[in-house]
């Protein structure tokens, strides 16, 4: 049962919608399927209505019941219920808003229907999160001055007392920040959020990634009991080395059967500071995709798997998230993020 009130949770779906520049007479799809939070979704009806939007609710049927291990919605992408679907996404594409609470990220229907100029905001962790990490206009102007200072930068290096000690040029693809609302034309965010990234140019990663004890795993959505040692080169994982966990990360990977779920994707670091690390510890794991972690402000935000969303080559459907505490991140020989602090004098 939610601990947040339909009236708590209209009102928080109202902010979010004023942030994101609703106006009355333009169109909201919302986009489900059957596992759709009903609070998320009722609530969401009745804020697009008050804002006096166009409303339309398109729900779609799961699929991928043969390939994904889990009830994750992050567990298998780039596949979605919208794909071969002409019709559904032909109304997307004529939306001004689609409010994603079933996911489409990494997806090539999520690309097309942006690339109309249709905003895509993605909301799909419980109320509770949802109403604590209500966005602001604060967060967007962190994220967005961090983001300018990450996208002039061509060499980041991340170290850790448990040591992580690796870098990546960057450079060769946009750097994105997610800031939990929708205001420009063709723009996707995720609410809640708070964190920014780049991804590393193709074979431009190298070094040791260290995942500390207490460091999680997404889409496991587990902390770690010992340490898994990560050998990166030419922008590849090479090995994965450690005890139980690093045993179980390598298998779901081998499970994909693509190389490509190998490759360094995007790497950043979180600025949310309503999001914690602590979070998932209190959640039944179906509850959540895991947004506390990847946003929480100092983590080292790095992935593995595809980078299609910027335009590169990889589509594999295997993702893994996994945000890292204490790191020190230095932009350049600028250090930005030390001991998992976010330095904000260097963010100016």
């Amino acid at each position: 049962m939610s601990a947040v009130s339909d009236y708590q949770l209209t009102k928080a779906w109202e902010e979010v919608l004023r942030l994101s520049r609703l106006e009355p007479g333009q169109t909201v799809t919302i986009l489900c399927a059957p596992y759709t939070n009903p609070q998320t979704l009722r609530t969401a009806l009745v804020a697009a209505q008050n804002a006096g939007a166009i409303v339309t609710t398109i729900e779609l049927p799961p699929i991928n019941a043969e390939k994904a291990t889990s009830r994750d919605r992050l567990n298998w992408l780039g596949e979605t219920p919208l794909s071969n679907n002409p019709v559904a996404l032909a109304a997307l594409k004529t939306s001004d808003l689609v409010l994603d609470l079933m996911v489409l990220l990494f997806s090539p229907e999520q690309m097309e229907i942006l690339g109309s100029g249709t905003k895509i905001l993605l909301a799909v962790e419980p109320p509770e999160i949802l109403v604590r990490a209500v966005p602001t206009q604060e967060d967007r102007r962190r994220v967005r001055r961090a983001t300018e200072v990450l996208s002039k930068a061509r060499l980041m290096r991340v170290t850790s007392p448990a040591g992580t000690d690796a870098t990546f040029r960057i450079g060769d693809f946009p750097t994105i920040g997610e800031y939990g609302f929708c205001d420009e034309p063709g723009r996707w965010d995720h609410w809640p959020s708070g964190f920014l990234f780049t991804f590393a140019n193709e074979g431009g990663s190298d070094g040791t990634i260290v995942i500390d004890k207490g460091d999680i795993l997404l889409p496991q959505k587990n902390y770690m009991a010992d340490k898994i040692t990560l050998t990166v080169r030419d922008g590849f994982v090479r090995e994965i080395e450690g005890d139980i966990d690093a045993q179980l990360m390598r298998e779901f990977m081998e499970a994909y059967k693509d190389p490509e779920a190998y490759a360094m994707a995007h790497i950043g670091w979180g600025m949310q500071p309503r999001c914690y690390w602590h979070t998932l510890s209190l959640l039944d794991r179906e509850q959540t995709v895991g947004m506390d972690a990847r946003a929480f402000e100092g983590n080292f935000l790095f992935s593995l798997g595809p980078n299609n969303e910027v335009g590169g080559p990889r589509t594999t459907a295997c993702h893994l998230d996994i945000p890292l505490r204490n790191c020190t991140v230095e932009l350049d020989g600028v250090v930005v993020v030390r001991d998992g602090k976010v330095v904000e004098e260097a963010l100016q």
